[in-house]
C-alpha cells in the first residue's frame, strides 16, 4: 500500500482523544478495544494488529481478527447507530468504542446475545471504565430486542467519513451505491505465481492438490502502443493477458504449496497489471532502439521502480526481466561488419544489460524488499544488475546514482519508469479499514501535490522514446485522472498511452483507466496511466 510521506496519522472523530498509555492485557474484547483505541490514536492497523494476535492462545486469535477488522469496516455505520440509541451524548471514546465492539458482535459476527453482552461489559471495566457498564449494557440489550431492525439500519448507507463519502458521491455518481458497498466487505486473496518458477495452471493444480480451491482470473490490457517498424502506420494495438488466482477463502501463507521457496506471492489482481504494461513498454522502447542500430542506446536498458517498496510490483517485474531472458531485451540484431575489429563490437552490444534501480524513503520498508525477494530467489541475476536506494522520489537523480559522479539535474537516464505513487490509499480501505478513520480530507490536497512533486522530478529523467507508468490505489480523481491531466497540460513532450475498450479491467477516464472495489470478487481500487516521451 503507497501512503503519502507527509499524510497525518491524528485521530478522524470529534470525540475527546484517546489515551495513548495502553497496554495489550485482559480479556480478547478489552485487547480489541484497547488496540482500536491505539488505532484512533494515530497508530495504523498494520503496526498493531501483529502485537495483538500474539498477544493471544491461537484459538482466539480468529475471533479477534475478525472482531477487530469488521468493526473498522463498519465503524462510522455503528458510529451513527450508537448516536440514535444513546438518550444523550457518549463523548468519552473508549465507552463508545467499547459499544461499538459489542455492536460488531451482535449484528455482524453472530455472537450469542448474553456472550457478548456479558464480556463486552466485563471488558469496559477492565480497560477502566467501570461507571459505563450499566450504559453499555442497556444499549446492547435494547439492540438484542431487534437486531434485524438495527442490522438494516446499520447498513442502510455507508460506513465512511462524510467528506470521503461526498467526494466519491461527486467522483463515481453511477458506481457510488455498489462501491460504498463494497468498501464494507472483506476483499479477496489473490496469488501471483512466480513464472520463473511454475506455470499458474501447474501451481493451481498444486493448491488442488493441497486442499485450497483457487480459481483462475485473467485480465485482458489493450492499449496503443507507438509502431517503429512501419511509419505509415501510427499505433499499433498490443494485447496483454495476466493470469492470477482467486483463493475461494483466505488462507495462511503457510497453507500454500511452497510459499516459502518463492513459488507464488499474494498480490491483488488488480496490483498484477503493473508489471505487465510497463514491461511490455520496455519491449517496444527495446525494439525501437534495435531498429535505430544505435550502439549508444541498445548496449543496455536503465529502468526505475519508484517507490517501489514492499516490492510486489518490483518482484512481478524482474520474474518477467528473468522469463523473458532470450527477447530482444537482452540480445539484439548484430550489425553486418567487414572486419574483425567492428564484428567484436558487435557481439559485444548483441548481448546487452538492464540497469534496475528500485528506490524508496523509508529504510524498514527498503529491508521488506529485500526480504521479498530473497524469498522469491530474485536479488541476483546475470544480466540485470539491480540497486535499491533508500532516498526520496522528489529530489533523488538517477544519473548521479548510476554513474557515481555529479551529473546535470534531471539528466535523462531511463527507458522505463514504474512509479507506484503515494496516495491515500482510498483503494484499499477494504484491506486496511484503518484507513477511513486516519485520513482527513487535507490529506488528499497535500498527498496530490506530492504525486506532482515526484513526477516533476522524475519525467526529465526519461530518454525521448521510453516511457513512465503512474499507478496508485487511490479512487479519488484528484489523485488519478485529474493528475495525469495536470501533468499533460504542462509537459508538451509527454503523451498518454490510449487503452482501448477491450481492457477487461477498469473504467476508461479521459487519461488512463480506473479499477473500483465494486464487488466482493474484484480486485482493489487502482489507477493506470501510461505515458510516453516525445521530442
Amino acid at each position: 500500500m503507497r501512503q503519502p510521506a507527509n499524510a497525518s496519522n491524528s485521530p478522524r472523530n470529534n470525540k475527546n482523544k484517546p489515551s495513548s498509555n495502553l497496554k495489550m492485557v485482559g480479556s480478547v474484547r478489552a485487547r480489541v478495544i484497547r488496540t482500536l483505541l491505539a488505532i484512533q490514536n494515530g497508530q495504523s492497523l498494520s503496526s498493531v494488529l501483529d502485537p495483538l494476535l500474539n498477544s493471544l492462545h491461537e484459538g482466539d486469535k480468529g475471533f479477534a481478527h475478525a472482531l477487530l477488522l469488521t468493526t473498522l469496516r463498519q465503524w462510522y455505520a455503528l458510529e451513527r447507530l450508537l448516536d440514535t440509541l444513546a438518550d444523550n451524548n457518549i463523548d468519552e471514546v473508549e465507552v463508545r468504542t467499547t459499544i461499538q465492539v459489542g455492536l460488531t458482535q451482535l449484528l455482524y459476527l453472530e455472537v450469542a446475545d448474553h456472550a457478548a453482552i456479558h464480556e463486552t461489559v466485563e471488558a469496559v471495566k477492565e480497560i477502566d471504565f467501570a461507571h459505563a457498564s450499566g450504559l453499555v449494557n442497556a444499549i446492547l440489550r435494547k439492540v438484542v430486542k431487534n437486531t434485524n431492525k438495527f442490522r438494516k439500519k446499520c447498513d442502510k448507507n455507508h460506513s465512511l467519513p462524510n467528506w470521503l463519502a461526498y467526494q466519491l458521491k461527486q467522483d463515481w455518481s453511477e458506481e457510488y451505491p455498489a462501491l460504498t458497498k463494497g468498501l464494507r466487505q472483506p476483499a479477496p486473496m489473490f496469488l501471483r505465481v512466480n513464472s520463473t518458477i511454475n506455470s499458474v495452471d501447474a501451481y493451481q493444480k498444486s493448491l488442488v492438490e493441497a486442499d485450497v480451491s483457487a480459481d483462475l482470473v485473467e485480465l485482458v490490457s489493450e492499449l496503443q502502443l507507438p509502431n517503429l517498424a512501419d511509419n505509415e502506420t501510427a499505433n499499433i494495438i498490443t494485447s496483454i493477458i495476466t493470469q492470477s488466482l482467486r483463493l475461494e477463502q483466505t488462507t495462511a501463507v503457510a497453507g500454500l504449496p511452497s510459499f516459502a521457496e518463492g513459488a507464488a506471492s499474494v498480490q491483488d489482481m488488480h496490483a498484477q497489471l503493473a508489471a505487465p504494461l510497463i514491461h511490455q513498454a520496455l519491449i517496444n522502447k527495446g525494439n525501437a532502439d534495435a531498429l535505430k542500430n544505435d550502439d549508444a542506446n541498445t548496449a543496455e536498458l536503465h529502468i526505475l521502480d519508484a517507490c517501489a517498496a514492499p516490492g510486489g510490483k518490483l518482484a512481478h517485474w524482474l520474474e518477467l526481466l528473468n522469463a523473458d531472458k532470450q527477447s530482444a531485451l537482452f540480445h539484439v540484431k548484430q550489425k553486418d561488419s567487414t572486419d574483425d575489429k567492428n564484428a567484436a563490437a558487435s557481439k559485444e552490444i548483441d548481448s546487452r544489460a538492464i540497469q534496475l534501480t528500485a528506490i524508496d524513503n523509508e529504510a524498514p520498508r527498503i529491508t521488506r524488499i529485500h526480504e521479498n525477494l530473497e524469498r522469491l530467489n530474485l536479488e541476483k541475476s546475470e544480466q540485470i544488475n539491480l540497486n535499491i536506494v533508500c532516498t526520496d522520489a522528489t529530489r533523488w537523480q538517477g544519473m548521479a546514482q548510476s554513474k557515481k559522479q555529479k551529473a546535470d539535474k534531471n539528466a535523462p537516464v531511463f527507458d522505463a519508469i514504474l512509479l507506484d505513487s503515494p496516495c491515500t490509499a482510498t483503494g484499499v480501505i477494504r484491506r486496511h479499514p484503518d484507513i477511513s478513520l486516519l485520513r482527513a480530507e487535507e490529506d488528499v490536497e497535500q498527498t496530490a501535490s506530492l504525486q506532482a512533486e515526484i513526477l516533476d522530478n522524475l519525467w526529465p529523467q526519461v530518454k525521448v522514446g521510453g516511457y513512465l507508468l503512474y499507478v496508485t490505489c487511490s479512487i479519488l480523481k484528484q489523485e488519478n485522472v485529474e493528475q495525469m491531466q495536470a501533468f499533460l497540460n504542462h509537459h508538451t513532450n509527454a503523451t498518454a498511452i490510449e487503452f482501448t475498450e477491450a481492457c477487461s479491467w477498469g473504467i476508461a477516464q479521459e487519461v488512463g483507466r480506473q479499477c473500483l472495489p465494486i464487488d466482493s470478487e474484484s480486485g482493489d481500487g487502482f489507477y493506470y496511466a501510461l505515458l510516453h516521451k516525445q521530442k
